[in-house]
């Protein structure tokens, strides 16, 4: 073993400050607003609140996360995101399968038009005028239709495939199973890793997704919780004052700590998704973009 010299531990010790420099710098931020929505009214409106609450008190979550507004909002886009996701992962698996057949005719043809559309968009105009002639306006089909596959989360996937040992389908062949049998009772129940991590993926877009809603939508009733985040952000004063509360309540809390609570609310759901996946994910990744 190939003894450490003095360059070798300084140059580690530098690695390490730096790296610890980049992840302060990510979480100092989120520390900050989280301080914000669990500190007390007055050291909120003084500005004295940095990264750590003063005077703790979950008031202010309370008072956002019980709102009507942010349940329905809440709820909608846990619904836009489940059924996104699931409906995105099921084509995505089931379109990347024959493509990962070399021997598909027409295969390269096939690729290149998958790529093209990649690299390449109709562009804002003509995407709203294909909704609207579809007759998805203000209708939630309208945030999950147009995102049903993602090229490069069908790549990786279609890498993957290209993985396993062809000498599974073939047993399964021999046997008399076709194609789709294949696919969802082999090929399918063996690509967890994968399956997982592009599942996040989707999941993670579904859920933060806020330029397509605010095209689409135009009901107060139909709107996102990114949107309904985005009102509050935007004009803290009134968006508060519309939320059905009491007088007593809204005389509390400071409109400063409700934009800081209302970010916290619609980001700590996704968060919790990430410790369930976290031991596919690097997996996934790295067995489907590697091949051999």
């Amino acid at each position: 073993m190939k003894r450490r010299t003095v360059g070798d531990i300084s140059l580690d010790v530098v690695i390490y400050l730096v790296l610890l420099l980049f992840a302060a710098s990510t979480l100092l931020p989120f520390a900050n607003v989280f301080a914000k929505a669990v500190s007390a009214e007055w050291a909120v409106i003084s500005g004295k609140v940095g990264i750590l609450p003063i005077d703790f008190q979950i008031d202010t979550l309370k008072f956002v996360v019980t709102s009507q507004q942010y349940v329905r909002a809440f709820l909608i886009s846990v619904g836009v995101m489940a059924c996104g996701t699931l409906l995105s992962l099921l084509i995505t698996a089931v379109t990347a399968y024959p493509l990962s057949k070399k021997t598909l005719p027409g295969i390269k043809l096939v690729m290149l038009l998958f790529i093209f559309t990649m690299m390449f968009n109709g562009g804002i105009i003509p995407n709203y005028l294909l909704i609207r002639n579809l007759g998805l306006i203000d209708s939630l089909w309208a945030l999950v239709l147009p995102a049903l596959i993602s090229v490069f989360n069908l790549l990786v996937i279609k890498s993957y495939y290209e993985t396993l040992p062809e000498s599974l389908e073939e047993s399964a062949r021999i046997d008399g199973a076709r194609y789709m049998t294949i696919l969802f009772r082999i090929i399918l129940p063996i690509s967890g890793p994968v399956l997982a991590t592009i599942a996040l993926f989707y999941a993670v877009y579904y859920w933060n997704d806020f330029f397509h809603p605010m095209l689409y939508i135009n009901s107060t009733s139909l709107k996102t919780l990114q949107l309904y985040l985005q009102s509050i952000v935007m004009d803290a004063d009134s968006a508060t004052a519309s939320m059905d509360k009491s007088a007593d309540e809204l005389m509390n809390i400071a409109p400063e700590g409700v934009r800081a609570a209302a970010v916290i609310a619609s980001t700590v759901p996704i968060l919790l998704v990430y410790p369930y996946l976290q031991k596919y994910f690097i997996k996934g990744v790295m067995i489907g973009s590697v091949k051999g």
